[in-house]
């Protein structure tokens, strides 16, 4: 549907006699400059400037501290043990980017697409407006779209973009129009199937002086995989390399040499830690996924990749197919990391140097919260909870503590449990559709749900606004027929595929369906067929099942195609209040114990 410490780094200055680099890649030569030798024709500039670029992706409204260990991030010591740092919010996402920016000249800030979409309470009742709002205060110079900007179509794409009251809802704040983002939206590889132009633009040109950057914003092509038909109907997307290489000759051919591409599509390190370097034994070594094709390439005109959507954290360098050293970063999720890179712009060449010793050299840095909040966050904040207060603080029901979803790591998350247990409850009355067993997406699950309070509602309390952030979407529930053999299929395309072989997404299953992933195997075989029980009976290929799952799955989504051949559907409750209902069981002396998470057998 899926973090850095606070280095403080002095960027380094030119100490070099010649360096001599292929062109199209920072092309530079120069001969015996000393340390900001002055080189501009008699201008009295330095031929060289230090341009910072700061830049984060999938931030998802969060603009509230994530709970759980959605709100942490690993950090690896010295001795090779890990420790979990608590990080992320807006208060203190704001004053890390402004401390950083001291001392800098020269400085942008670039985001790689879901900056909105899958947001929690405090920005998704509002259809996002206070996000963006966030991020206009940020100073956020440009970002990329990703799959859920697109979770509410392209008309409210383009409202975030211009601005303008929500259609339906109309203002939210008395007197007060909603005036769009400051910052430019990059769809270069998303057009209308009509006019078969770009959405939205598809480059942007940040310039300070006689600096020019160039950037170029593109989503993954498989967004229509990962959103629901109608948010991207009338729209097609196209192949990313493609398409940046295509806008890297026209910004050349405007005079930009200096190009960073905006990618929400991203990859998987060997290790969870934010600081793990990716680039050991060798340049990109640590880092596998969609994104290693998509680095190799990419033109080398283009200096620097900017990723997402895996919601990991690296700084690593993959190097382009002339072989010169480019970064490729992803700052991790929901503000809890930014990265910051040192790029030296040659003013003669107008390129960014890409040596072996000035190749940009990206950091990734901790949002912690031990830092003081930014008071004009505090205040947006306070600001929209009081508007939101009334829906978001009523309590629906009770844990006895934390249950974990999208902060876990495993296969199987209790919080999925939870959800795909709440989905069959709704839908097993035969007048409700008659549902054998339910199915939840994995990317669906956007927190945890946190057994502290983070308001006045008492520990162990699930309020409106916390069930919200844990499923915002408002996806119907779908009761459809489907074979023993097609659920069978559906297993094997979790781990199969183009879209899921390089790239688990595990179904979360309610109780008393059971199987085996044997993670030991590859591809479909990693399904052991014979272990597929319904209440401790095989599941029979050419047998019916009633089966409850949410519209996106049922649409296909998340690579699983074998469920849109589903027959008889019945349309029920949205996925949210499913899973209020199922929390409002609960109650202070008798809360909802985590689940065991014992219904898939994990072989590794």
């Amino acid at each position: 549907m899926s973090a850095t410490p606070q280095r403080h780094r002095r960027t380094r200055r030119l100490t070099f006699a010649a360096i001599a680099v292929t062109a199209g890649a920072g092309a530079m030569v120069a001969a015996a400059l000393p340390a900001g030798a002055a080189s501009g024709g008699g201008t009295g500039k330095s031929r060289t400037v230090d341009v910072q670029m700061l830049s984060f992706n999938d931030f998802h409204g969060t603009l509230e501290p994530p709970q759980g260990s959605s709100g942490t991030v690993i950090e690896r010591q010295a001795d090779g043990t890990t420790k979990a740092i608590p990080a992320g919010g807006v208060e203190y996402l704001a004053t890390g980017l402004r401390e950083a920016r001291k001392g800098h000249e020269y400085s942008v800030t670039a985001a790689a697409g879901d900056m909105i979409g899958g947001s929690p309470m405090l920005s998704g009742l509002f259809h996002d407006e206070p996000t963006v709002e966030a991020l206009n205060k940020l100073k956020l110079d440009v970002s990329s779209v990703g799959n859920h900007e697109f979770d509410e179509g392209k008309t409210e794409l383009r409202r975030m973009a211009y601005g303008g009251c929500h259609p339906v809802e109309g203002c939210f704040e008395f007197g007060k129009e909603f005036t769009g983002a400051e910052y430019k939206y990059l769809a270069a590889n998303v057009t209308d199937e009509k006019t078969k132009r770009p959405l939205l633009n598809p480059t942007f040109i940040w310039q300070k002086g006689d600096v020019k950057i160039g950037f170029i914003g593109v989503t993954l092509e498989g967004t229509p995989d990962v959103v629901t038909a109608d948010g991207v109907k009338g729209l097609k997307f196209g192949d990313e390399v493609e398409t940046i290489n295509k806008y890297a000759a026209e910004l050349n051919k405007q005079g930009v040499k200096s190009i960073v591409a905006l990618i929400h599509e991203g990859g998987l390190p060997a290790n969870g830690a934010y600081n793990y370097d990716c680039d050991s034994p060798g340049a990109g070594a640590g880092i596998s996924g969609a994104i290693v094709d998509i680095a190799k390439n990419v033109d080398p005109k283009v200096d620097a990749l900017v990723t997402g959507h895996t919601h990991q954290a690296y700084a690593c360098n993959i190097p382009d197919r002339a072989g010169n050293p480019r970064m490729v970063t992803s700052a991790a999720s929901y503000g809890r990391l930014f990265t910051d890179t040192a790029l030296t712009y040659d003013r003669q060449t107008k390129d960014i140097v890409r040596t072996a010793a000035l190749a940009p050299k990206p950091v990734n840095k901790v949002v912690s919260r031990d830092q003081p909040k930014a008071p004009d966050m505090t205040e947006l904040i306070t600001r929209w909870n009081a508007l939101a207060a009334p829906v978001a603080s009523r309590p629906m029901g009770y844990i006895s503590a934390d249950i974990a979803g999208r902060g876990s790591e495993a296969p199987e998350k209790p919080l999925g449990d939870l959800i795909a247990d709440a989905q069959l409850e709704a839908t097993a009355p035969a007048a409700k559709g008659g549902a054998q067993l339910a199915i939840m997406n994995p990317g669906g699950i956007r927190a945890d749900l946190a057994y502290k309070a983070a308001g006045a509602e008492g520990d162990g309390v699930v309020t409106y606004g916390e069930s919200y952030t844990v499923q915002p979407f408002n996806n119907l529930m779908n009761i459809v027929d489907l074979t023993g053999a097609q659920l069978i299929t559906a297993l094997q395309q979790q781990v199969s595929g183009t879209v899921n072989g390089p790239n688990p997404k595990i179904l979360q299953v309610s109780k008393g369906f059971t199987y085996t992933l044997d993670m030991t195997k590859t591809g479909a075989d990693r399904i052991v067929v014979d272990s597929v029980k319904l209440n401790g009976a095989a599941i029979d290929p050419a047998k019916t099942y009633r089966v409850a799952m949410n519209e996106f799955l049922a649409g296909g989504g998340d690579g699983f195609t074998v469920l849109k051949e589903h027959k008889n559907k019945l349309v029920g409750v949205p996925d949210l209040e499913a899973f209020n209902a199922y929390l409002g069981k609960s109650t202070a002396a008798a809360p909802i114990a985590p689940p065991a998470a014992d219904r898939i057998t994990v072989v590794k």
